[in-house]
């Protein structure tokens, strides 16, 4: 290994915006097994369909109707 490199032509990552971000988050039991029956049938990891939804939702501008009752 170089003691020292030169990044002088560096460039950017073009791929850095996908880069996902680790989080913590409560979700209720049965929202997680809701996605866990989907990916089931789907054959895809819950936590990545829960991500998808998610994301059309943000991309989608979907709002959201809460009412308390």
């Amino acid at each position: 290994m170089r003691a020292e490199y030169d990044f002088s032509n560096a460039r950017k990552n073009p791929y850095a915006k996908q880069v996902k971000k680790q989080i913590t988050i409560n979700i209720d039991s049965d929202a997680i097994d809701y996605f866990k029956k989907q990916s089931e049938s789907s054959g895809i990891p819950y936590q990545t369909i829960i991500n998808l939804y998610l994301k059309d939702c943000a991309q989608s501008g979907r709002q959201l109707k809460i009412s308390w009752q």
